[in-house]
């Protein structure tokens, strides 16, 4: 075995093990989930008056072992937690918790809560969700564009259709641009569309109901799933990434192994071939 083996691991290798640790993540993950039960009994007065003090002083110590990770995460990785966009995101959100709790800065105060938004970045497959999430943005915002041409198609035509008509109803649901833009966005959730809108403009338009189950068909069971299957391709896109990066990883593992192992097999021969006695000469 060569000397360098023999010696211990570097402490900030030692930190950087704790820290990606799965026992490590774990109790991360308990301890945000503690603290958000906290905050959420702390909306209780009648909890506030009787046991305030107390978890008062839990939310303080959970505060104070974020700090702690938060530095064992920067001491045992400096570089990749400074080009890493989740360490500044837990860095921003364990800060807003040092705010003043009185004066112009109190209200933000309450922004704590948002403490549990650590899960996002704590638990992989969260994360893995996120990243899909961000990855689907450029493609979501075609089918916004999409939405909205659409939207706006309808709703000039509704509200120069349903709009003219001096009923109350009319009035009140496509009197105005704006007004019909929220009537639309109504009927798109399929929130009393029917009942409350299609079938009142249906008295005064028998035809409205064609009109009607076009835009429901158009935005809530075409446009609207584009979304669905542009996140999924998404997520299922960064899988097979991160797959492949595991897959790599661990390539990479088995060689480096291979290459420590070799090297060992070398120096225990060298060592001895050392301990043989030389020939002696007749």
């Amino acid at each position: 075995m060569t000397q360098d083996a023999a010696l211990p691991p570097a402490p900030d290798n030692l930190i950087r093990r704790l820290v990606e640790s799965a026992v490590f993540r774990w109790l991360i993950i308990v301890l945000i989930v503690i603290n958000a039960a906290i905050l959420g009994m702390l909306t209780s007065g009648r909890i506030e008056a009787a046991y305030g003090d107390l978890l008062h002083k839990i939310d303080q110590v959970i505060l104070y072992i974020f700090v702690a990770e938060l530095l064992a995460r920067f001491v045992g990785a400096p570089r990749e937690s400074l080009r890493s966009g989740w360490f500044w995101f837990d860095t921003i959100i364990v800060s807003v918790s040092f705010l003043p709790s009185s004066g112009d800065l109190a209200v933000l105060r309450t922004m704590r809560v948002l403490r549990i938004l650590r899960l996002l970045s704590v638990s992989k497959q969260m994360r893995r969700v996120v990243v899909g999430l961000l990855t689907a943005i450029p493609g979501m915002m075609t089918v916004v564009g999409v939405l909205l041409i659409v939207f706006y198609a309808f709703a000039v035509l509704a509200t120069k259709t349903f709009g003219t008509h001096p009923d109350p109803t009319a009035q009140q649901y496509f009197g105005t641009l704006g007004d019909t833009f929220f009537t639309l966005f109504q009927v798109m959730t399929l929130e009393n569309w029917a009942d409350g809108i299609a079938r009142p403009m249906m008295e005064l338009f028998p035809w409205a109901w064609a009109f009607f189950v076009v835009f429901v068909v158009v935005t809530a069971f075409a446009v609207l799933n584009l979304f669905i299957g542009i996140i999924v391709d998404a997520m299922q896109d960064d899988r097979d990434e991160a797959m492949e990066e595991q897959r790599e990883g661990l390539e990479r593992f088995e060689q480096e192994r291979a290459d420590e192992i070799l090297a060992e097999i070398r120096q225990l021969r060298a060592e001895i071939a050392a301990l043989k006695p030389p020939s002696s000469l007749h």
